[in-house]
């Protein structure tokens, strides 16, 4: 299902569209329009499984539609910074060309993130992204303006109870107008979290989806590589591979193009396809492809989901897809009918925590390959673990949507936010890394935003 048939505003699928993504995921085609009803929902969901963007999505088509002015509109709690950062990022891409303001609320940093969250909660933000602990300090002030809440989104319910959150989290909703939609995502069902479900959902929709395992006939392999080694090494397999159909997937349209260009140079006959191609010039290049003219296609995720092509002896990630369901779908396109196939992946340095959750949720240590001697020393793999702690400290980053300042991603500070008195983008003043609302224009495209 693609997500211009959700009936989403033109501003949203224009930011979607520039993150790379087209087809929803299962749980998105699921849960997508139980938020857009308004119904309280309880969904169990591993990451990976596209569940970030199945309730950022749909709230932000309501927050377009009508939002309360001076107010905060809609809280996402999750229990550790780690988390608070990935789904702001992931927020910033997915709301770009709209006019939704969020900051993100989570420990660890200074005191003038601290006064930037201040401002935030009490002149009004639409959306939040915070850790329980944080989220208390700053109602234990008194200033955050939470009368006129819409929304509120518990990820990872089961992991904050676990870490001791439930009493926090509780306070929180104590503080909360009665009327609203509750949405509760968990990756297992306890009781325990039964038990929360009934005390703040109201005739809640539930919906379970499990993430997709790849089939065992697909012999999946990596290469732990630096960045800059991908190309020569890309070359070094093509040259030497046996295999006849061969399906490369990058992360943006830009990778596609200028990796396209470099295998033609190398005398390597490919082909490429993405977005930007009209769709007779799609149909000709997969014409091409299957009929073995170009053994070699250069793609998107845009060929990961919804069409079949069978005899693709090899499928090469030329970067790390951005979470499971979408490594699933991608090697997925070998070992169709009885054949058998064979899934490449390039992991570099930063790609190395993304590929090991991969490997976690589809319950399987890839084997690593050796890098070819003549690309040089290669680096070890070792990904760090997903650290538990969440919650108080300082931190947290003003999402503002003039995209010419900068910002660290790690905490508050960053990035001149030009204009943003107001709602309407008016007013001046230069927001350092917080502020009150941001102004709507913005400049660079986001990249593709982590699930």
């Amino acid at each position: 299902m693609k997500f211009t048939e959700f009936g989403l505003e033109d501003s949203l699928i224009e930011s979607i569209e520039a993150t790379g993504y087209e087809e929803a995921t299962p749980i998105q085609e699921k849960v997508i329009p139980i938020i857009l009803k308004g119904h309280d929902l309880i969904a169990s969901a591993q990451t990976g499984t596209g569940k970030t963007a199945a309730f950022l999505l749909p709230i932000i088509q309501k927050l377009i539609k009508h939002s309360n002015d001076g107010q905060v509109n809609a809280i996402v709690i999750v229990p550790t910074r780690e988390l608070a950062i990935q789904i702001s990022q992931n927020l910033e891409g997915m709301s770009y060309f709209t006019n939704i303001s969020s900051i993100a609320i989570y420990g660890g940093n200074d005191g003038n993130n601290f006064s930037n969250e201040k401002m935030a909660l009490s002149k009004g933000v639409d959306l939040v992204v915070c850790t329980p602990g944080r989220m208390i300090a700053h109602l234990n002030m008194g200033y955050a303006k939470l009368d006129g809440l819409q929304y509120l989104v518990l990820d990872e319910a089961d992991r904050m109870l676990d870490m001791g959150f439930h009493d926090d989290i509780m306070r929180i909703i104590g503080k909360l107008p009665e009327k609203r939609q509750t949405l509760l995502f968990s990756a297992t069902m306890p009781e325990k979290i039964r038990q929360l479900a009934r005390k703040i959902l109201h005739n809640p929709e539930e919906v379970n989806i499990a993430i997709s395992r790849p089939p065992d006939k697909i012999v999946q392999e990596a290469y732990v590589v630096y960045e800059p080694q991908k190309p020569a090494l890309l070359q070094h397999i093509l040259k030497h591979t046996s295999c006849k159909m061969i399906l490369i997937f990058c992360s943006s349209k830009q990778n596609v193009k200028s990796l396209t260009r470099d295998l033609r140079r190398a005398r390597l006959p490919a082909s490429e396809i993405h977005s930007d191609l009209e769709q007779a010039a799609r149909e000709e290049v997969l014409m091409q492809f299957t009929s073995g003219r170009i053994p070699i296609l250069v793609a998107t995720d845009i060929l990961s989901r919804g069409i079949h092509i069978d005899n693709i002896d090899l499928v090469i990630n030329y970067d790390v897809p951005h979470d499971g369901e979408d490594y699933v779908h991608r090697i997925g396109r070998t070992a169709r009918a009885e054949s058998d196939g064979m899934a490449i992946t390039f992991i570099s340095e930063k790609e190395q925590n993304r590929f090991a959750a991969i490997e976690e949720l589809i319950g399987k240590t890839v084997n690593k390959g050796k890098v070819p001697d003549e690309l040089g020393p290669a680096p070890e793999y070792r990904p760090r673990t997903r650290k538990r702690n969440g919650g108080g400290g300082g931190g947290g980053k003003w999402r503002g949507n003039n995209r010419n300042g900068g910002g660290n991603r790690n905490g508050g500070g960053g990035g001149n936010r030009q204009g943003g008195g107001n709602r309407n983008g008016g007013g001046g003043g230069n927001r350092q890394g917080g502020g009150q609302h941001q102004s709507r224009n913005k400049s660079p495209k986001p990249q593709q935003p982590k699930q």
